[in-house]
C-alpha cells in the first residue's frame, strides 16, 4: 500500500497542502479531513507536483474539494499537477473548470 505525505504551509489568504506519494482509496481520508475542514475557512492550495499516483477516490475528493469551495466562496487551486494528475483530471472531462497555477503568487 502507497503512502500520501501531506506538508502543510500557511499563507495570507490560503492554506498549501504539498502533497507526495498516491491519493487513492487506501491514503486519503487524512487528506479529506483536513481539506473539507480548512475550505470553509480559506482558499485551498494542492500542491500535486510529487503525486505519483491517483485514482478515482482521489480524482473524486479534488472534485469534491472544489465544489465546497466553490459554495463556500472560496478557490480550491491546483499547483503544478504531476503527468498521473493531470492525465487523470483530464479523463473526466473536468480539467477546464479547475484553477490551476504554477506558484502561490498566481493566485487570484
Amino acid at each position: 500500500m502507497d503512502a500520501l505525505s501531506i506538508t502543510e504551509k500557511n499563507g495570507a489568504n490560503y492554506i498549501l497542502y504539498e502533497l507526495a506519494g498516491a491519493i487513492t482509496t487506501y491514503t486519503s481520508a487524512e487528506l479529506q479531513e483536513k481539506a473539507f475542514e480548512q475550505i470553509k475557512r480559506t482558499n485551498l492550495v494542492f500542491d500535486l507536483s510529487d503525486v505519483e499516483e491517483i485514482d478515482s477516490v482521489g480524482v473524486g475528493l479534488v472534485m469534491a474539494t472544489f465544489n465546497d469551495a466553490e459554495d463556500a466562496g472560496r478557490k480550491l487551486y491546483l499547483m503544478n499537477p504531476s503527468p498521473a494528475v493531470r492525465q487523470a483530471i483530464e479523463d473526466t472531462g473536468f480539467y477546464n473548470i479547475f484553477h490551476f497555477i504554477h506558484s502561490v503568487t498566481e493566485m487570484i
